[in-house]
C-alpha cells in the first residue's frame, strides 16, 4: 500500500491558536485558512503546494489517498483538515505522536522535534515561529519558500520517524491508531441543543442556590476542617495526604492534589460547585462542558477526542477539552449525545473484565469456574465474608462482597478499603476492614501469591534481568524494557529504584509523567497486578473495537465500553452482533471467562443500565 506522509501549515495568530483553541475548534473556525501543505510518498521526496483552498484540493487529489496510508505526526490534527476541509479520507490512517506514546516513556518528549533529535533524524526548522499573525496573502515570496522548505523538512522527518517507530510496531495497535482517529475526523454524532440548553441552565441554578446557601459563613469555604465537613454532608470522604513539611496526614485540598482536582468531575453538581467555588473557579467543570457541547453543535457532528496510549497502560485518556472518558454517571449530557437520522446507539460493556482477568492471570481457579458459570460472584464473597451461605445474603452484604471483590485485589489496605466503603455509604469501622480483607486474601490465596510474585518481577526489573509473571508465564520480564504484554509493547517503569522516605521507610518508585512534568511514583507487587491487568484488559477492548468495526461504525470507546451505531432497521442484529462479539476471548487467553450487558437507543444515555441485559448470543 502506498505510504502518503503529510504535513499541513496553517494561519495562527496569538489569539487564534491550538494552545488556546482546541483543535475542533480552530480547523473549523471560519478564520482558518491552509497556508501550505507538503507530501511526501513513500521513498520520494516532499513536495511543498501553496494556493487557494481549491487549488490546494486539486495539489491533493492527486494522490489516491482512498489506496493509500497516511502518516502525519498529531494526525488528529492534519486527518481533521483532509476530512472536514478537502473530504478526503485515507484508507489506513497512521499517527507517529500515538506511536511514539505507546514506545517511549519519560525517557523522550513526543515531539516532532524531539524525536528527531533522540533518533537522529535531522534537526526541526524553526520558521513556523516567523509565521505568527500572517495569513497567506502576507507572505512575500522568498518567506512562503522559506516556509515550504520548513513544511518539507517537518514531512520527511515524520516519514523518517515512522520508519523508525514502525518496525516491529504491532499492526493490531496501527489499527487501533487509525480507529481512534477516525472517532474524531470521521464524527456521526449529533448533539441535541435544547437538552444542552436546559443541563446549563439547571447547572447554574444549581450552583447559584448552592452558593446563596453557604454564603453566610465564608469560613465553610476556607476552613479546612469545615469544608471537610461539608464535603461529607454530601457523602464525599474528603481526600487527604500525608504533608511532606510535617509527616502527618491533612486534607488533600489543594489545586495540585489529584484526589481533590477529581471532585470537580464528581457525579453531583453540587460537590463540583462546592469545589470550584474553594478554588475560587467561577464555572464547574460540568458548565463548561456543557457549553463547549453547544458551541461544538453549531458547527456539525461531534467529534471524539481520544488519546490513545495516555496511559502507561495503554488506556485511551480525554482531550481537546472535553474528557469523554469521565461524563458523569446519569449526566444529562450523555442524552445530548444521539445518533444520527435513521441509527441507533448501541452501548456494550465489559462485564467485571478486571476481577476475571485477575483471577485468570492468577490461576484462582475456583473464581474463575464462578465467573464461567455465571455465579454471583459478590454473593459468594458476602457468605465467606459473614459466614452464611449464599441465598441468604442481604443486598447490602452483597454489595460490601461487590465492593471486596473489586476493590482487594490489588493489595488494598484496610484505611482505604474503609474510606471507599464511606464513599458509598456503607460505614465499618477499620477492625471490621482489616477483617473483611482477610478474608478475602485468605479466600482467594492464588491472588496475593500472583503479587508476591509481581514483586519479585520488579527486583528481576532493576536487575535489568528477565523473567515471567502470570499465568503460563505469559507476561515477560524484559530487564528495564519493563513488561511485555501478549500484543508485543511494554508495560514500562523507567528508572525504576529503591529510595528512602523521610520516616526511614524503603520504597521503590519510578519516574512516572505527570502533565508535562516527571514525578517519583510508588510500585509494588500489588500495583504492578493491577497495571498489568488494566494493560491485558485495554487489549482485550482493542480488539473487540476492531472485531465491532468490520460490521458497524465505532464512534467511541469509554473504559471497558464500545459505542458503535447502527442502522435502526437492523438494531436487534447489531446488538447481538456487538454482545458476540464481547465474548470473544483473545489468542492468548481462550480459557478467560468473558461477559458483556449492553443497551441501545437513540441517545448515548439511553443505553442506560436500566436497559442493559446480559450478553448472549454468537457469532
Amino acid at each position: 500500500m502506498t505510504l502518503l506522509c503529510i504535513d499541513f501549515e496553517t494561519y495562527y495568530s496569538t489569539s487564534y491558536s491550538l494552545t488556546k483553541w482546541t483543535t475542533e475548534a480552530y480547523v473549523r473556525a471560519s478564520k482558518f485558512q491552509v497556508i501550505g501543505v507538503s507530501v511526501q510518498e513513500d521513498e520520494g521526496k516532499p513536495k511543498w503546494f501553496s494556493g487557494s483552498k481549491e487549488q490546494t484540493r486539486v495539489f491533493l487529489e492527486q494522490y489516491d489517498w482512498a489506496n493509500a496510508t497516511a502518516v502525519a505526526h498529531n494526525a488528529m490534527f492534519d486527518m481533521a483538515i483532509l476530512s472536514w476541509v478537502f473530504n478526503i479520507k485515507p484508507r489506513k490512517i497512521v499517527d507517529t505522536l500515538a506511536m511514539s506514546r505507546a514506545i517511549h516513556s519519560v525517557e523522550v518528549g513526543h515531539s516532532l522535534a524531539a524525536l528527531s533529535e533522540y533518533y537522529k533524524l535531522g534537526v526541526k526548522g524553526t520558521e513556523v515561529h516567523d509565521a505568527k499573525g500572517k495569513r497567506r496573502a502576507d507572505f512575500s515570496a522568498t518567506e512562503l519558500a522559506a516556509y515550504g522548505g520548513y513544511c518539507i523538512q517537518d514531512t520527511a522527518l515524520t516519514y523518517k520517524l515512522f520508519r523508525k517507530l514502525g518496525h516491529d510496531f504491532p499492526v493490531f495497535e496501527l489499527d487501533l491508531i487509525d480507529l481512534t482517529t477516525r472517532m474524531f475526523t470521521e464524527p456521526r454524532l449529533v448533539l441535541d441543543v435544547s437538552i444542552l440548553q436546559a443541563h446549563l441552565q439547571d447547572i447554574k441554578e444549581t450552583k447559584e442556590a448552592l452558593m446563596a446557601k453557604i454564603s453566610h459563613d465564608k469560613k465553610q469555604l476556607t476552613s479546612n476542617n469545615k469544608f471537610a465537613e461539608l464535603l461529607e454532608s454530601y457523602g464525599v470522604v474528603p481526600p487527604v495526604k500525608t504533608s511532606l513539611r510535617t509527616g502527618k496526614e491533612t486534607f488533600a485540598f489543594a489545586k495540585t492534589d489529584e484526589e481533590f482536582k477529581l471532585l470537580q468531575d464528581h457525579e453531583n453538581p453540587e460537590v463540583q460547585a462546592l469545589v470550584a467555588a474553594r478554588l475560587g473557579v467561577r464555572s464547574t467543570i460540568e458548565e463548561k462542558r456543557t457549553q463547549r457541547f453547544i458551541d461544538i453543535a453549531s458547527r456539525g457532528a461531534l467529534p471524539i477526542p481520544l488519546r490513545y496510549y495516555a496511559a502507561h497502560t495503554g488506556r485511551w485518556g480525554g482531550t481537546d477539552k472535553i474528557n469523554m472518558q469521565n461524563l458523569p454517571r446519569g449526566s444529562k449530557l450523555k442524552y445530548a449525545l444521539c445518533a444520527p437520522t435513521g441509527y441507533t446507539f448501541i452501548d456494550c460493556d465489559l462485564s467485571q473484565i478486571e476481577a476475571r482477568m485477575l483471577a485468570w492471570l492468577a490461576e484462582q481457579e475456583d473464581l474463575l469456574e464462578a465467573f464461567s458459570a455465571g455465579e454471583d460472584v459478590y454473593k459468594i464473597m458476602a457468605a465467606s465474608i459473614y459466614s452464611k451461605a449464599p441465598d441468604t445474603i442481604t443486598p447490602e452484604e452483597r454489595f460490601v462482597g461487590k465492593q471486596t471483590i473489586l476493590g482487594c485485589g490489588y493489595g488494598m489496605g484496610s484505611v482505604r478499603f474503609q474510606s471507599q466503603l464511606k464513599n458509598f455509604g456503607v460505614e465499618l469501622d477499620e477492625d471490621e476492614c482489616a477483617r473483611i480483607i482477610q478474608v478475602y486474601r485468605s479466600t482467594y490465596s492464588d491472588i496475593p501469591n500472583l503479587w508476591r510474585s509481581a514483586n519479585k518481577a520488579l527486583d528481576t526489573i532493576k536487575a535489568d534481568e528477565v523473567g515471567s509473571l502470570g499465568c503460563d508465564g505469559l507476561l515477560i520480564i524484559e530487564g528495564d524494557k519493563g513488561v511485555r504484554l501478549p500484543n508485543g509493547l511494554h508495560v514500562k517503569y523507567p528508572n525504576l529504584r529503591t529510595e528512602v522516605d523521610e520516616d526511614g521507610s524503603v520504597e521503590t518508585v519510578y519516574d512516572f509523567k505527570e502533565g508535562r512534568s516527571v514525578r517519583p511514583s510508588r510500585i509494588y507487587g500489588g500495583k504492578l497486578i493491577e497495571n498489568v491487568c488494566q494493560a491485558l484488559a485495554r487489549i482485550v477492548i482493542g480488539e473487540q473495537l476492531l472485531k465491532v468495526s468490520e460490521k458497524y461504525k465505532v464512534v467511541m470507546t469509554v473504559h471497558d465500553a464500545i459505542g458503535c451505531i447502527v442502522p435502526t432497521s437492523e438494531v436487534e442484529e447489531g446488538m447481538r452482533y456487538v454482545e458476540a462479539c464481547m465474548k470473544v476471548q483473545p489468542s492468548w487467553a481462550l480459557d478467560l471467562p468473558l461477559d458483556c450487558e449492553g443497551g441501545y437507543g437513540p441517545s448515548y444515555g439511553a443505553c442506560s443500565a436500566s436497559t442493559k441485559s446480559p450478553a448472549g448470543g454468537g457469532l
